[in-house]
């Protein structure tokens, strides 16, 4: 086994003997290099949470390792069926055979909020893909990120795999990643993390599946089980304390329920705050001249952040609540903040909720995802297609709900695309069939409709495609 190196024409000299390799594996060789590799973090999933979370400060360990395990048990129970090697179609009517062929290096950009779920997730799709990994993991994660890497790639190696088939930076620099990013030897770069940081890599001129920001819009309709509800919306938004991208941000909902949502809510340690408490807690959760969130608050406890803020809460507060009038700039609150901080929305009706979900959703969260409660299924339908949101959830958590496999049959996912209203190629949860070149053989059909079709009548000015149409029907 190699030792990792920073020299970045040296990562790619590897990263290619790898993929050369990785070319002559069949699908039971990869898939037991896979295998390897899912059960090496499945098996460490406590320890690398605990490291994640002593690492990184944010979060909760017990919840971290529930990431873990989505990452590895459920995504390699959702890709291991999956045809990724040779032959994957062979359709004798269209004449058209599909053969997967993989991509080649791959550059993994892992977040501070979910280190070592990520890692795993990518490394478990990207050699079911048998495309090279390298991790780029945050300077604030490296190790918690090194170690899961570690892990997985010395699984990988005793089941035959490539060498250098995984590699990661020990350490990480901007310079280093933008090197990495435009080399001509990359093939692709999976980019999960801020804005920035996808923004640079749409910008290398290297092909990139990226993500969005979140700034999820929850509806809780009239129809809905508003303790039913109440109950999930914690479930997700006190996960991990937030950080998961799809965590709720705003709750909307119509006046006629809403003393019996927030008599639920404070029930369970929500604490909704007055006027005065709302202006301090924007001061330390949205930085004055980006207004984006403030990272010392992300994934720190409701208590903390009403500490950092002097505001007087419970001791046993689980969330803040903060009624908002509006959405925008001069309303700080009403975009992103992975931490158990939610803007809340008192409505008069449907089409009113709908607006206000809008408003958010092009506030920050084009793409993303957006969650409704509601037993009305006109209701639900309206919404859905109102909404500009890869991921429409409904009567579900949704930080779990949108990572998919636990409360739906999403593809489980760790890098959750948002379309072009977020900038991005897919509005898809990224996978394995994400990461492969798809060669087409297409052998000869001809059209027998066209080939008795008097092609001269084309060139006749005087026929409208209606009658060409009835003709080469008639003809067929």
């Amino acid at each position: 086994m190699t030792e990792p190196t920073t020299d970045i024409e040296t990562v790619m000299e590897r990263a290619n003997q790898a993929a050369a390799v990785f070319t002559e594996l069949d699908q039971a060789q990869t898939d037991r290099i896979v295998r390897a590799a899912f059960e090496a973090g499945f098996n460490n999933r406590v320890r690398l949470a605990k490291l994640a979370a002593e690492e990184t400060g944010l979060g909760k360990w017990q919840d971290k390792v529930i990431k873990n395990v989505v990452a590895a048990q459920f995504v390699h129970d959702d890709i291991k069926n999956l045809k990724t090697v040779g032959v994957i179609s062979d359709d004798p009517v269209t004449g058209i055979v599909e053969i997967a062929q993989p991509m080649g290096p791959i550059l993994a950009i892992i977040p501070v909020t979910n280190p070592t779920s990520t890692a795993i997730f990518k490394i478990l799709i990207c050699l079911k893909t048998r495309n090279p990994i390298i991790i780029s993991p945050s300077r604030k994660a490296r190790h918690c990120v090194a170690e899961t890497a570690r892990l997985c790639y010395q699984a990988a190696l005793a089941a035959d795999a490539p060498e250098d088939c995984i590699q990661w930076l020990p350490e990480v620099s901007r310079e280093q990643t933008q090197a990495l990013m435009t080399h001509r030897g990359l093939a692709l770069i999976l980019a999960t993390g801020g804005t920035g940081l996808v923004t640079s890599a749409y910008s290398s001129g290297t092909p990139t599946l990226g993500v969005g920001a979140g700034n999820v819009p929850v509806f809780i309709e009239a129809s809905a089980d508003v303790a039913f509800a109440v109950e999930q919306i914690m479930l997700s938004k006190l996960f991990d304390n937030g950080t998961i991208c799809a965590s709720e941000q705003a709750i909307v909902i119509e006046r006629a329920i809403a003393p019996i949502a927030e008599a639920e809510f404070s029930k369970r340690g929500a604490v909704f705050l007055d006027a005065a408490a709302v202006k301090k807690l924007e001061a330390v959760a949205i930085e004055t001249g980006t207004g984006l969130m403030n990272p010392a608050v992300v994934g720190q406890s409701a208590t903390t952040i009403a500490r950092m803020a002097g505001i007087d809460v419970p001791a046993d507060a689980q969330l803040l609540m903060a009624p908002l009038q509006g959405v925008g700039r001069q309303y700080p609150l009403s975009g992103e903040v992975l931490a158990p901080i939610l803007a809340y929305y008192v409505v008069e009706d449907f089409d009113r909720a709908v607006n206000v979900c809008i408003d958010l959703n092009f506030h920050g969260g084009i793409g993303h995802t957006a969650s409704l409660f509601s037993n009305d299924e006109e209701k639900i339908r309206q919404f859905s297609m109102l909404l500009n949101a890869g991921r429409i959830l409904v009567n579900q958590p949704s930080s779990q709900g949108a990572v998919g496999g636990i409360f739906n049959r999403l593809n489980p996912s760790l890098t959750l695309g948002c379309g072009t209203g977020g900038k991005n190629i897919t509005t898809d949860n990224v996978s394995a069939r994400h990461l492969l070149n798809i060669q087409r053989i297409a052998r000869r059909r001809v059209n027998a409709r066209l080939a008795r079709f008097d092609q001269a009548k084309y060139l006749d000015e005087s026929l409208d495609a209606q009658t060409i149409e009835r003709q080469f029907n008639r003809n067929g």
